[in-house]
């Protein structure tokens, strides 16, 4: 079976990441999502994937072509000017053959194991639509969907204004017939309306996911996809060309090639070390912290459940937790990021013009790609620093208009 993955989509909510890249070239333990993706199609037997691209589309287009992908043919689709899923998925009915099934899936959404396989498993018992289904925390963000004691759906409700209703949820993997498209035309390519005429007709199937699941919607969610792949791993993987000296490890660790470790340095799996990255003498890595590839940690700083992207670097003496660093960004040295307010509340964060409750008790800040922030600043629990936004050092003397 082929599959339809969904990657084109501009994501405004997960800024200051989403203005420099697309969502699905977000890096999550040490690898881009979009990584994660292909591999569990592969996985489950998928050998041709039709990507659907759109915002940001060079720089996935060039990772691709440098990947190695020889064992799975992947097509790539513009989606041209955004039309919403619907139009992202009318897209690609040219790369599809007439009573074929496909495999459709949204690249932004995460699962603890190989959900394709699952939906895949169910869609073999009835040979008929079929669409994954999962229980969230949050049901109202999502289209809820019912389900009769046959497994066939039988009402979805499309983002509740009810909440706490525990409903399952779509958890964006479909199995379905290229007949599909038909409905998309007729419902001038709204995804809601075509879903709701497969329930009509009765013929969509739901293929329950009882598994870790996350739709990566906020920055925040990077640190969550994060520990759900980290949490797989069970074993240390040095590579053999790493030396280590008077370096204290424990957990699953992985240090790639090319990586230099300075003496004194304590690694706390599961934790990850990029090709190519320097880590400073006496410096801490805490759990769930991931270190993209030529990485420069200086000497004596505290990295915790956070993810820096590739080419950054981490001045001496910093505290970086609960944090999500871009790519090629410069923090100064003494920078420190508080991740928890006085007060015990939750965080809050704004993502453009609006306020969100993160809901979350210990967040720390989200620096855009290309941004430099200077030495001896204090970044705020749930701070967004633009990307290639400058913030001076904190300097004290001398004093402004005087001495």
């Amino acid at each position: 079976m082929k599959a339809l993955v969904l990657a084109g989509g501009r994501g405004n909510s997960m800024a200051p990441f989403s203005h420099s890249r697309p969502n699905p070239m977000i890096p999550v333990a040490g690898r881009c999502l979009i990584d994660h993706t292909i591999e569990a199609l592969r996985n489950t037997g998928v050998t041709i994937v039709n990507l659907v691209v759109g915002h940001k589309q060079e720089a996935l287009r060039a990772h691709l072509a440098n990947g190695d992908n020889s064992d799975v043919t992947i097509h790539l689709v513009d989606q041209g000017k955004a039309k919403g899923i619907g139009g992202a998925v009318l897209a690609s009915r040219s790369q599809f053959l007439p009573g074929e099934h496909f495999l459709l899936v949204y690249a932004d959404t995460l699962a603890g194991a190989n959900i394709f396989s699952v939906t895949l498993q169910s869609f073999g018992m009835s040979n008929g639509p079929t669409a994954a289904i999962c229980l969230t925390q949050s049901a109202e963000k999502y289209g809820n969907v019912y389900i009769g004691a046959d497994m066939r759906i039988t009402k979805m409700v499309e983002k509740p204004k009810k909440a706490g209703l525990g409903n399952y949820v779509l958890a964006g993997v479909f199995a379905l017939p290229t007949t599909f498209f038909d409905h998309l035309e007729k419902a001038a390519g709204n995804m809601e309306k075509a879903l709701m005429k497969l329930i009509a007709e009765k013929s969509l199937r739901a293929a329950i996911w009882e598994d870790a699941w996350l739709d990566m919607a906020y920055p925040w969610d990077i640190l969550t996809a994060n520990k759900m792949i980290m949490d797989r791993w069970s074993v240390a993987s040095i590579h053999r060309g790493v030396e280590l000296h008077n370096t204290i490890i424990r957990g699953p660790v992985k240090i790639c090639e090319g990586a230099q470790i300075s003496p004194g340095v304590v690694l706390e799996g599961p934790a990850y070390i990029g090709v190519g990255s320097f880590v400073g003498h006496n410096t801490l890595i805490r759990p769930y912290t991931c270190v993209g590839a030529g990485c420069v940690v200086g000497h004596g700083s505290e990295l915790k459940n956070s993810v820096i992207f590739d080419d950054s670097v981490i001045g001496g003496l910093c505290f970086i937790g609960d944090s999500v660093v871009g790519q090629g960004t410069n923090i100064g040295s003494g920078t420190m990021t508080i991740n928890r307010p006085l007060d015990g509340k939750k965080i809050q964060a704004a993502i453009g013009r609006t306020v969100i409750n993160t809901g979350l008790e210990k967040l720390g800040a989200f620096v855009g790609d290309g941004a430099k922030v200077g030495a001896s600043n204090i970044l705020a629990p749930g701070s967004m620093v633009a990307a290639a936004d400058i913030i001076p050092h904190n300097i004290s003397y001398p004093r402004r208009g005087g001495r």
